[in-house]
């Protein structure tokens, strides 16, 4: 698999944070690469994963007559994953440093309080409720008939030839998950390794990061949303292995978009456009 390369003029002085082009192919190698640490240290990623479960599970049986809002809460789900694997990139952390993480491990990560993640949390969590909120009053407004079940949906929205109602409502599903992944894709493993950045850095390199390379981390974002659907299709029961699979994939796509933080330190004590020593 071809290296990393950092990307033009990722080494200007007031870059504080060095992000990195990769390759089309490079997402698949982010999967191998989190399957491997899953099964190096399964037990913190499955629990993980049975919690997401169990909640959609929940989800499932609070409002199973409101289908309305079990699409916009699961769509919704993708938004804030991000927070949910935290504690699971800590893991990947250690075991890069041939540490033997457990659970505990995954939990250090909310028990320092940390103010940038809470306040990171936050701000997912709000963007989730605005699409739940959002995605409710549209189908509710719009469908042609009352959808109550998920087979309402797929027949009064989904395959209905007279209404553009789908069409809207995954436009502007799309229309918020793409910040939201952009600001996202990096910067929650950057606030965990550094705690020097801010939130606004951190949000400002994951836009690099897409920047610099949009085709490979549009082909990862597909790849998630793909991945994510199948293992909500099985029942959710799919959720429990995917959720810490992608959770450790993504610690592994933020190792090869973000340079480390010594040649991010290199990079700013050079004058702009200096050539890099030899």
């Amino acid at each position: 698999m071809p290296a990393p390369s950092p990307s033009p003029g990722a080494s200007a002085v007031q870059v504080q944070v060095q992000v990195r082009e990769v390759s089309l192919a490079q997402p698949l190698d982010w999967l191998r690469r989190g399957l491997e640490d899953l099964l190096r240290c399964p037990w913190p990623g499955l629990a993980h994963g049975a919690a997401s479960a169990l909640f959609g599970i929940g989800l499932v049986w609070l409002a199973h007559e409101h289908f309305w809002i079990l699409a916009g809460a699961f769509s919704g789900f993708l938004i804030v994953a991000p927070i949910v694997a935290t504690g699971l990139y800590a893991i990947s952390q250690a075991l890069e440093r041939g540490e033997r993480p457990t659970l505990a491990t995954a939990w250090s990560v909310w028990r320092g309080h940390d103010p940038r993640l809470v306040h990171f949390g936050v701000l997912l969590g709000f963007a989730g409720t605005g699409w739940v909120l959002t995605s409710a009053s549209l189908v509710t407004s719009f469908a042609t008939l009352p959808v109550l079940r998920p087979v309402d949906f797929i027949y009064h929205v989904v395959l209905d030839h007279k209404s553009w109602l789908f069409e809207i409502w995954l436009m502007l599903g799309a229309l918020l998950a793409a910040p939201m992944f952009a600001s996202s894709v990096v910067a929650i493993p950057l606030l965990l390794e550094r705690r020097h950045v801010s939130v606004l850095q951190a949000v400002l390199a994951s836009w690099r990061a897409v920047l610099a390379s949009p085709a490979p981390l549009a082909f990862w974002a597909g790849m998630l949303l793909v991945i994510t659907l199948v293992g909500m299709a099985t029942l959710l029961v799919g959720l429990v292995v995917v959720v810490p699979w992608l959770a450790h994939a993504s610690w592994h796509a933020y190792r090869d978009l973000v340079a480390p933080e010594d040649d991010a330190a290199a990079a700013g004590a050079r004058p702009a456009g200096a050539p890099e020593p030899r």
